[in-house]
C-alpha cells in the first residue's frame, strides 16, 4: 500500500462525546449522592469510574480502527470504505455504551472544547486526557502485537500532501465533528437518543472525505498512540493543533447560534418524538 493509501486508511476520531451537564435525572441524583463527607470529585468512586470508562472506550475505538487499517494492509479485503464504516460504527457503539458514565469523549480535543465552554470541569481535564492517550497507546500496542507484519508499516496518521494542507483539513473536519456533537449532545432541544448515530455518521463521512488527505484523525490521542508505539513523530503537530483548534471553534460557533438553553419540551410542551411514540404505545 502506498503512502497515500496508508494515510487514507487511518482516519479516526472520534471522538466521542456526550457531555451535557444535567442530562438525565438519574445521573444528577447520582452526582448529588456522592460522598457525604465532601470528598473531592477527583477522589470519588464516580470519578474513577469515568476514567476507567474513558480508557476502555478509547481502547476499543482505536483498536477497532487501527486493526481494520492493519488487516486491510495485509489482505485488502476490508477496503477503504470499509475502514470508514468501522470507524463510524465503533464510535457510535462506544458512545451508546459508556456515554452515560463518562460522557464518551475518547478525544482530548473534545474534552478541551467542552472545558472552554464551561461544560466540563477543568480540574478533571488532565485525568481525562491521560486516560484517553493511555487507552490509545494500549490499543495501538495490542494491534501491533496481534497483526505484526514482516515489513513494518506505520498505522498512524501522516499527511499525503503538505503539513499546512493537512492541518487545515484536520481543522475543518474537527470543526464539523464538534459542531455536530454540540448540537446533538449538549442541546436539550435535540433528540438525544440519536446522538450516537449522528456522531458516528459524522465520523464516517469525515474519514471518507479526508482520509486520503490527512488520515482524518480528528483526535490527538489516536495519532499520539500510534506515534508513541511505533516511534514515528513526523508531522505529529498537525494532529494536535488541527483537531484542538477545530473542535474549540466548532463548540463556540454552535454556542453562538444556541439562542436559548430551554429544552424544546418547555417551548412546545412536548417531548422528543421517540419518547412520545413510546408513551402513545404504552397508553
Amino acid at each position: 500500500m502506498g503512502k497515500g493509501e496508508n494515510s487514507a486508511a487511518n482516519g479516526m476520531v472520534h471522538d466521542e462525546v456526550i457531555m451535557e451537564d444535567g442530562r438525565g435525572q438519574e445521573s444528577i441524583a447520582y452526582e448529588k449522592s456522592s460522598d457525604p463527607r465532601g470528598c473531592s470529585g477527583m477522589l470519588s468512586v464516580q470519578f474513577v469510574q469515568k476514567i476507567i470508562a474513558e480508557i476502555i472506550g478509547t481502547y476499543f475505538m482505536v483498536f477497532a480502527g487501527v486493526s481494520a487499517v492493519t488487516i486491510n494492509q495485509r489482505t485488502g479485503v476490508i477496503t477503504f470504505p470499509g475502514i470508514c464504516i468501522v470507524w463510524g460504527l465503533v464510535v457510535m457503539v462506544m458512545v451508546y455504551s459508556v456515554g452515560h458514565i463518562s460522557g464518551a469523549h475518547f478525544n482530548p480535543a473534545v474534552s478541551i472544547s467542552f472545558a472552554t465552554c464551561g461544560r466540563f470541569p477543568w480540574k478533571e481535564l488532565p485525568a481525562y486526557i491521560v486516560a484517553q492517550v493511555l487507552g490509545s497507546i494500549l490499543a495501538c500496542g495490542t494491534a501491533l502485537l496481534l497483526f505484526r507484519q514482516k515489513e513494518e508499516r506505520f498505522h498512524g496518521t501522516l499527511p499525503t500532501g503538505t503539513d499546512v494542507q493537512s492541518v487545515f483539513v484536520e481543522f475543518i473536519i474537527s470543526f464539523d465533528l464538534m459542531f455536530v456533537i454540540s448540537g446533538v449532545a449538549t442541546d436539550n432541544r435535540a433528540i438525544g437518543e440519536l446522538a450516537g448515530l449522528a456522531i458516528g455518521s459524522t465520523v464516517l463521512l469525515n474519514v471518507l472525505i479526508a482520509g486520503s488527505i490527512s488520515g482524518a484523525s480528528m483526535n490527538p490521542a489516536r495519532s499520539l498512540g500510534s506515534a508513541i508505539v511505533q516511534h514515528e513523530y513526523r508531522s505529529i503537530w498537525v494532529y494536535i493543533v488541527g483537531p484542538i483548534c477545530g473542535t474549540v471553534a466548532g463548540a463556540w460557533v454552535y454556542n453562538l447560534i444556541r439562542f436559548t438553553n430551554k429544552p424544546l419540551r418547555e417551548i412546545t410542551k412536548s417531548t422528543s418524538f421517540l419518547k412520545s411514540f413510546r408513551e402513545r404505545n404504552n397508553s
